[in-house]
């Protein structure tokens, strides 16, 4: 091959490689302009899926406000956690129902009786006062038939419950050199018992029965406690007064939401409390700052312990403490749908000397009522 023709093949080479290299160039290009110095530009085609709208700035979306729901009615709530005792079949119940049903009872039968009562956490004191009340019927009645028996059993047990204590809500707005005040409830407990959720189903309780209400979240250590607070008065039109501030003087924010209150002519604020463990004495001392700095505003009209049910025994000492130190005035048993030792409401009563005022029967956001002393202790006999 001479060298003429290798040169021609070079040059076919090279004008065959611009071609094909424009016709790949090409579609990228969209459009050729002038830029600011005349010369011409070339615009990339991008997917139009990516191309921004010029001079729009981004829109940030508000969450909405949860949906505002209408509370359950309180009457009949309790029924429900009756009908769940009767259902699950209590050993409490059984177990006692079936020894006493035995025809001849001997002592390994009132041990046994007094046994069952023990594992049902409801304490040394009223298990013996109620065997001793037992024993006495039994002997003197001669009860053996079934019915009989459960009539017998469930007037004794009624009457450890003791259903004389007073176990209203104290809501009664007072009245202050002739000015009306909302009524306070302080509620409070340790960590872990459901006590802001407690609070939000109260308000929903008080909704429901026609009250007005503020709420205030003193629990100002941990954020997810007040926000949890708020959604939970939204969803029922309540307001909650709340710190930004993480770590905010509870006791300020306590008394914020009562001047609130009295400024908005409501019925009640309910007041939640961060969770205090009792030995940790400084904490206890702030329960009581709280205390004395809401009393500024308005009475306290009602301290309300959260306990959990299913603690038992270990409750007891969380509840004489908090006694002691804030002047509790009523208990709220969580979880008592939940646990077959329904002897803690007798317990915790004699502990403190004061009554369950309202009982947790389930996860739902109603599932709060009213404790009733016949229809807890029909459940418990199923």
């Amino acid at each position: 091959m001479t060298d003429d023709l290798l040169w021609l093949w070079i040059v076919l080479g090279v004008v065959l490689l611009a071609g094909v290299g424009s016709a790949l160039v090409a579609p990228r290009l969209r459009r050729r302009g002038k830029g600011d110095d005349g010369a011409p530009t070339a615009v990339d085609e991008a997917p139009q899926d990516t191309l921004a709208p010029p001079d729009v700035a981004p829109v940030e979306t508000s969450p909405t406000a949860p949906a505002l729901e209408t509370p359950a009615p309180v009457a009949g709530r309790m029924v429900r956690l009756r009908d769940r005792l009767a259902r699950s079949g209590s050993p409490l119940g059984a177990r006692l129902l079936s020894v006493l049903s035995r025809t001849d009872l001997t002592e390994d039968d009132w041990d046994e009786l007094e046994e069952t009562l023990l594992l049902a956490d409801i304490g040394a004191g009223p298990a013996g006062e109620l065997l001793e009340a037992l024993r006495t019927r039994v002997r003197v009645e001669g009860v053996r038939e079934p019915a009989a028996v459960r009539e017998l059993l469930r007037s004794e047990l009624l009457n450890v419950v003791d259903p004389t204590m007073d176990r209203t809500i104290a809501t009664t707005r007072p009245v202050v050199d002739g000015v009306a005040k909302p009524a306070v409830v302080l509620v409070v407990g340790v960590n872990g018992t459901g006590k802001t959720t407690t609070v939000g189903k109260l308000a929903r309780v008080l909704v429901a029965e026609g009250r007005t209400v503020v709420l205030g979240a003193a629990d100002t250590f941990r954020a997810a406690a007040a926000d949890q607070l708020t959604t939970w008065g939204a969803r029922v039109g309540v307001e909650t007064v709340r710190s930004d501030r993480e770590g905010a003087d509870p006791a300020a924010v306590a008394f914020d939401a009562v001047a609130k209150g009295s400024r908005d002519d409501v019925d009640v604020v309910l007041v939640d409390t961060a969770g205090r463990l009792q030995n940790k004495a400084g904490l206890m001392d702030e329960l009581g700052k709280i205390s004395r700095v809401i009393t500024r505003e308005a009475p306290l009209g009602e301290v309300l312990l959260v306990l959990d049910a299913t603690t038992g025994q270990n409750g007891m000492q969380q509840a004489k403490v908090f006694g002691e130190v804030a002047g509790v005035t009523g208990i709220v048993l969580t979880k008592l749908d939940g646990t077959a030792k329904g002897g803690i409401v007798v317990a915790v009563q004699r502990e403190l000397g004061v009554p369950v005022k309202l009982v947790g029967l389930g996860e739902g956001p109603d599932d709060l009522a009213p404790f009733d002393p016949e229809q807890f202790v029909d459940g418990l006999l199923g």
